[in-house]
């Protein structure tokens, strides 16, 4: 027979409180001396005592777990903003439960559905997509969602984003500085807010400069994908410059660039990437790109929640981070001022 778990009454009685002064102990931000507190820890820890979080949701109808749901690992922008987001959650004495998603709207629903089911105080979205449906769904069951890096054309749903427009123009700005008039984009995956805003501004750059792109392909925002994007884009014609969607591609892009091609980066194509990512610093890339500003973007993303789990009524909130352009080695410098 396996053992027959602790209750809390069995820690009261040892420790000669009442079972009400066990479950304060064990609640954050209830109130107990700490008289009390030390010998209902001394009396949890002989006997082996775990509260149950679970039920005490259930009697509260607060869990104190956020549910953060991702997909793109692969790039690596997200393991290091998903670790940022769960040591912030932390901080404030939330528990993070990490779902796992793939971009198709269905998938994401189905997953999303799930983390209701455990009775979360609150859901960050991050790098999907969700739809209308499913955040009534939300609303309805008073959990509040925000999206981190990625938004949607309602309001009725909080965001937090870097300011992907304003980076999409400073990289075209800064292409269009050095000289180049042949520049080419590789885009990310189309059904993504950041690929759209990204070209946006890019495209507004150019066209303000009097250009249209040279050339676009499509890496949908992985490394093959990119390859394959390279591929195409310099088989004729080629362009003096690339502006790729983000870092994870763009690295794809210079190895094809320069190991399967035979060409130099920058003397022979200038790229810029989007993100700044622990590798872009590497010498092996050197990678001049728009860099998300994370801390940012978490800090808002873990207040803006918080505030919704406090009052339920706030109305959504979309916010834009505006990040630098990080200046490095894969493009030519500008011959102009960029003021």
């Amino acid at each position: 027979m396996g053992q027959t778990k602790v209750t809390s009454a069995q820690v009261a009685a040892k420790a000669g409180v009442s079972q009400s002064a066990v479950s304060r102990v064990f609640t954050p931000g209830a109130s107990a001396s700490a008289q009390t507190v030390a010998k209902v820890r001394e009396a949890a820890k002989e006997l082996g005592y775990r509260p149950n979080v679970l039920a005490r949701a259930m009697v509260s109808g607060k869990s104190r777990i956020i549910g953060l749901v991702v997909a793109y690992l692969d790039n690596q922008f997200y393991p290091t903003a998903i670790e940022k987001l769960s040591s912030a959650l932390q901080a404030e004495g939330y528990h993070v439960l990490i779902f796992m998603a793939s971009q198709t709207r269905g998938n994401v629903d189905t997953v999303v559905e799930e983390i209701l089911d455990y009775q979360v105080d609150g859901i960050v979205a991050a790098s999907v997509d969700m739809s209308s449906d499913l955040t009534k769904r939300c609303r309805a069951a008073g959990v509040p969602l925000v999206l981190f890096n990625r938004a949607q054309d309602t309001r009725e749903i909080s965001a937090v984003t870097s300011d992907n427009v304003a980076g999409g123009r400073k990289a075209a700005r800064f292409l269009l500085a050095a000289g180049h008039r042949k520049i080419g984009y590789i885009a990310g995956w189309q059904g993504a807010s950041t690929q759209r805003d990204r070209e946006l501004g890019f495209m507004q750059a150019l066209s303000e400069a009097g250009l249209a792109p040279h050339s676009r392909e499509v890496g949908d925002y992985t490394m093959q994908g990119a390859h394959d994007a390279t591929r195409r884009m310099f088989a004729q014609d080629p362009p003096e410059a690339v502006f790729v969607a983000n870092d994870h591609m763009a690295f794809a892009v210079m190895d094809t660039l320069r190991f399967e091609l035979g060409l130099s980066v920058p003397q022979d194509v200038s790229v810029i990437g989007y993100d700044d990512v622990p590798m872009a610093a590497w010498p092996a890339y050197n990678l001049t790109t728009v860099r998300q500003p994370a801390n940012r973007m978490v800090a808002q993303t873990v207040a803006l929640l918080l505030h919704q789990i406090e009052k339920p009524a706030a109305k959504p909130e979309q916010i834009r981070i505006d990040g630098p352009l990080v200046v490095r080695g894969s493009a030519k410098a500008p011959k102009a001022d960029l003021a």
